[in-house]
């Protein structure tokens, strides 16, 4: 085979490490394909002291990628499946997901139990802060953005007690060791994705989805096709809280699922067990029970609060 593959990703550490991780993988099993890597800047780049749900819309560290596939400048892009939107792009497809890495939290600095009170934790996640202050309510969060070496670094230079980030983020690193404690989803549920690479290109161009295909992972699409089905149904453009994490076990596929005040004081959480063959339709109905037992009033709330003006 004797093709060129325009691969576009973000240029942060860990997003080429992905983007190499997946272009490996491409041209081992394409022999003689060739991919090459264009970094692009996204609105989330530029804006990299704004807090994430300060910045308006979804896939702030996508769209230009993904405008960028439209306009046939590249031919793939590669992302941390949990800075996509809950549906797809008209005109782009998620052709593969790679088998998934560890998508649990990771604290750095200290276990959770070691945290004195009134302990500072860094996190630019509102979701890792709502579960975190429903476990500890006496912590303190403290807002932080930048890559995740940047994030280290701000660690011991601010003195925070702890730091909230990926467990895969840190293993893809080699940083595997920084980790003190991976929390259980008991206590914190991931967020919709994390820990899944996810393979873009345009849905027109058959030659590329085909080379794609090789790469796409049967148990880590149906886990994340259930999640995004659930983040799509409780409108994933909320500011309220939302996690989602499902596993495909003996043939059964469960999914997670909750909603959260920011502030920790009301989780809804909820699970469902169905069929890998129809994973969407498993996040829809799981969204359904979650929204009946409460987290319709936590929308409703986040609602008033914006039109508030209260972010």
């Amino acid at each position: 085979m004797s093709r060129l593959l325009r691969l576009g990703t973000r240029g942060s550490q860990l997003a080429l490490w992905q983007a190499e991780h997946v272009a490996a993988a491409l041209r081992a099993r394409h022999p003689g394909l060739a991919v090459e890597l264009e970094v692009i800047t996204t609105q989330g780049d530029r804006a990299a002291d704004v807090p994430l749900h300060v910045l308006s819309g979804q896939g702030v560290f996508a769209r230009a990628i993904e405008d960028a596939l439209l306009a046939d400048r590249i031919d793939l892009a590669v992302h941390s499946l949990k800075d996509l939107p809950g549906q797809d792009r008209p005109g782009l497809v998620l052709a593969a997901f790679p088998p998934r890495a560890d998508a649990r939290d990771a604290l750095v600095g200290s276990t959770l139990a070691a945290l004195p009170g009134g302990a500072r934790v860094a996190t630019s996640s509102p979701r890792r802060a709502a579960q975190l202050l429903a476990a500890r309510p006496d912590l303190q969060i403290v807002a932080v953005r930048g890559n995740l070496d940047t994030r280290l670094r701000k660690l011991e230079a601010e003195r925070w007690d702890a730091l909230v980030l990926a467990v895969a983020g840190l293993e893809r690193l080699g940083l595997a060791d920084r980790v003190a404690e991976a929390l259980p989803i008991a206590v914190c549920l991931p967020a919709v994705g994390q820990g899944a690479l996810a393979v873009q290109c345009r849905a027109d161009d058959a030659p590329t989805r085909r080379l794609l295909a090789a790469l796409d992972d049967h148990a880590t699409r149906a886990a994340v096709e259930a999640e995004r089905g659930l983040l799509a149904a409780l409108g994933g453009g909320c500011k309220v809280p939302i996690a989602g994490y499902a596993e495909l076990r003996d043939g059964a596929l469960r999914l997670h699922g909750l909603l959260a005040a920011p502030d920790g004081s009301q989780l809804v959480r909820d699970s469902l067990v169905g069929s890998a063959d129809a994973p969407a339709a498993l996040g829809r109905a799981l969204a359904a029970r979650l929204l009946a037992n409460g987290g319709a009033g936590l929308l409703e709330a986040d609602q008033r609060r914006q039109l508030a003006g209260g972010g």
